[in-house]
């Protein structure tokens, strides 16, 4: 019972080896990487280099292995100093898991060991008339010989272009809705794939986020991941699994907010004392740890169930992304309060992190769809 909520050791140490690198090597970058809307490149190296750009990746496809909680950690830890470069781990985390969840060996190995040598690997689902009603999607792959062609487009779609590998969403017959949808992986280097110009976004400016075309892009069988028109329910089962990801950046950048008002209050003197002194700035900052403590116990639970695919996931998996995500625009816009005018500034952090956390509660399913969710999956008695 005693260790019944404490991380084991093993968790500790990675959260300690993360945040020392966070700290280090992307903190440093994450102003610069948000004024002048660039990849952060830095970041990417970093967690190159250190196994934790796609840390999800099982050893025997040359990754780490990390489970779902690991990543979990991994993402929260690099959010709290820089939401764009935690979507390094996050994306390729979405982007292969299609794969991994209904890819053959032969599939995993081809792209599995590129991606946890560096490449990226992003996730092609949502279109400009298919957001929240993927399944009305118009992006079309037609069979011909031994061969699939694939035309259409894909909007919002994060780190577009820098990626090398993407998993797509395509329907062969418009007529059988969401099963006649289908799941393929594209190279960015197939003829007939281009980019638009990147989105000139409120938050996360350092994640590229562009549209991506096909133009008659032609694709062996052995692009196809599982079976004809099981895409869409391989594309949900996916999302299960990784809006948990989307809780532990929200997570991050929630903290991130919490540890700079609390610095500052302690530091930041009216009236001959500290505001942290004030009422008024003590309950805000114990709400915000309150709060943050709650979703971080959700957010776990979450990735736990992830690891073992329990049946309830799906209920944790929403719950999290949902809760996690309202935390973080409540902390982080609290803590903008506590800076005052300071935190309306960009010579501190908070702001950027209250324009990254909006889009927690928007991608991956914005918070209204997953109160639907959550409501289609209570116990029934």
């Amino acid at each position: 019972m005693d260790a019944l909520f404490d991380l084991p050791s093993e968790y500790k140490d990675l959260r300690a080896s993360v945040r020392s690198l966070a700290e280090n090597e992307i903190a440093p970058h994450a102003q610069a990487v948000d004024e002048d809307h660039r990849f952060p490149q830095e970041a990417f190296d970093a967690l190159q280099k250190a196994g934790l750009a796609a840390s999800h990746v099982p050893t025997e496809f040359g990754g780490e292995g990390a489970d779902a909680l690991g990543v979990a950690i991994i993402i929260e830890e690099v959010a709290r100093v820089c939401g764009s470069s935690s979507l390094i781990p996050a994306v390729n985390k979405l982007g292969s898991l299609p794969l991994m969840l209904g890819g053959n060996k032969e599939q995993k190995e081809r792209w599995l060991t590129q991606l946890a040598k560096g490449k990226g690997f992003s996730y092609c689902l949502s279109e400009s008339e298919a957001g929240s009603d993927a399944a009305s999607m118009r992006t079309k792959v037609v069979q011909s010989g031994d061969k699939w062609i694939l035309n259409g487009s894909k909007k919002w779609i994060s780190n577009a272009g820098f990626s090398d590998f993407y998993t797509v969403l395509a329907t062969s017959d418009a007529s059988l809705g969401a099963k006649g949808i289908t799941a393929f992986v594209v190279e960015k280097s197939d003829p007939g794939v281009s980019f638009g110009a990147p989105e000139k976004k409120m938050g996360f400016r350092g994640s590229p986020t562009r549209e991506v075309y096909f133009d008659n892009v032609e694709l062996f069988d052995d692009r196809r991941i599982s079976e004809v028109g099981k895409g869409f329910a391989l594309a949900m089962d996916t999302l299960d699994h990784t809006r948990i990801t989307i809780a532990a950046q929200a997570l991050g950048l929630a903290q991130g907010a919490l540890d700079v008002a609390t610095k500052y209050a302690h530091e930041r003197k009216q009236f001959n004392k500290p505001i942290f002194d004030f009422q008024a700035v003590q309950f805000m900052l114990a709400d915000m740890a309150m709060s943050i403590e709650a979703a971080r116990l959700l957010t776990y639970a979450a990735a736990v169930r992830s690891e073992r695919n329990d049946g309830d996931l799906k209920f944790y998996s929403a719950s999290s992304k949902c809760f996690a995500s309202d935390v973080a625009m409540k902390v982080t816009t609290d803590a903008v309060q506590i800076l005052g005018g300071y935190g309306y500034v960009s010579d501190y952090p908070v702001e950027r992190m209250m324009r990254d956390a909006k889009l927690t509660q928007i991608y991956e399913g914005t918070n209204q769809v997953q109160r639907i969710v959550i409501a289609r999956n209570l116990p029934k008695s």
